[in-house]
């Protein structure tokens, strides 16, 4: 064998560092992807009644708790044997954290099928004269949006991200206030009235979550922390 014909052992050891870390990256986005998936079931499932479908989401919830285990043995791992430093450890710091977010978004998606199921098989079927789509497609928007720019490294997008939470903030207590108007009337739809907050809350807490992620990916792009830094920090950030 000629060894001079081999490529040196670091550019080797180089090479296979970078297909790890590239691994970790598409198995974050295909966590993401499940988690979207889960979110627009769950809300398809609140609009038809469909009981089989809401049940799968629930069911399926396992599989993006195991996917967040598995990645965060993976992050524990790669510290242990590669030691990252620089960007590469940033990278690995940022999935630690969107891990969890994801974990707690596909959280969210569980709990709008429990209370849609709960609505569609009560005694008294209750149709929500509250809508949650648009609050709910903003909030998805924005999980998109998020993992767009961790795929591409870009952070253009994130300072619409914040924006859009602010957006689904403002819709949430305009769905409380619409409750509080259906239910003085009418105090028999209260049950159902408190389980519409309920996935009401879980829409914006998912717009919560994602800002958080698109956050991380700033700080893995950048090597800043603009957490808790306003709208106009992340701006200056992102024109830099």
């Amino acid at each position: 064998m000629n060894f001079d014909a081999l490529p040196p052992m670091n550019e080797h050891i180089s090479k296979q560092f970078d297909a790890e870390l590239e691994q970790m990256r598409t198995r974050v986005l295909q966590m993401g992807g499940m988690v979207e998936l889960q979110i627009a079931k769950a809300l398809d499932g609140l609009a038809s009644g469909d009981i089989g479908e809401l049940d799968q989401v629930i069911d399926d919830d396992h599989r993006i708790n195991q996917m967040e285990l598995e990645l965060d043995e993976a992050c524990t791992q790669m510290i242990a044997k590669r030691q990252p430093t620089a960007r590469d450890l940033r990278l690995v710091m940022t999935v630690f954290k969107m891990i969890t977010d994801l974990e707690r978004i596909g959280d969210e998606a569980k709990k709008i099928a429990k209370m849609s199921r709960r609505l569609h098989t009560s005694d008294k079927p209750f149709t929500p004269r509250i809508e949650l789509r648009h609050s709910a497609n903003l909030a998805i928007d924005m999980l998109r949006k998020t993992l767009d720019a961790f795929a591409r490294l870009d952070i253009n997008s994130v300072a619409d991200v914040v924006r859009q939470d602010k957006q689904v903030d403002a819709e949430f207590k305009g769905i409380i206030r619409q409750l509080i108007t259906f239910l003085m009337e009418d105090p028999r739809t209260i049950s159902a009235g408190i389980d519409t907050l309920f996935m009401a809350k879980a829409i914006e807490r998912i717009g919560d979550h994602a800002k958080n992620m698109s956050e991380y990916v700033i700080y893995m792009v950048k090597g800043r922390d603009i957490r808790h830094a306003g709208i106009e920090a992340i701006e200056q950030e992102v024109s830099q």
